[in-house]
């Protein structure tokens, strides 16, 4: 199952709550002028952020919670 969100949408409990349930969360973030979507997932073990110029990978959640509120994807809720 995939979730959609708009970025600041959700917090980053939220979406960390989503992956670990095995969801899939597209995030719509605007860039240089444009919407974007990042795809970020969880396969169990590590962590992913699939922007559309590279994939990021995380070893742990304190990794994926950093770089979620780095990139602004979450909510400061």
């Amino acid at each position: 199952m995939t979730l959609t969100i708009d970025a600041g949408e959700r917090t980053v409990e939220e979406i960390l709550d989503a992956l670990e349930a095995g969801q899939r969360v597209v995030v719509r973030t605007e860039l240089f002028g444009g919407v974007h979507e990042v795809t970020l997932r969880h396969d169990g073990t590590t962590y992913y952020c699939d922007t559309p110029t590279t994939l990021h990978k995380h070893g742990s959640v304190d990794g994926m919670r950093t770089c979620i509120e780095r990139m602004g994807y979450a909510s400061d809720a």
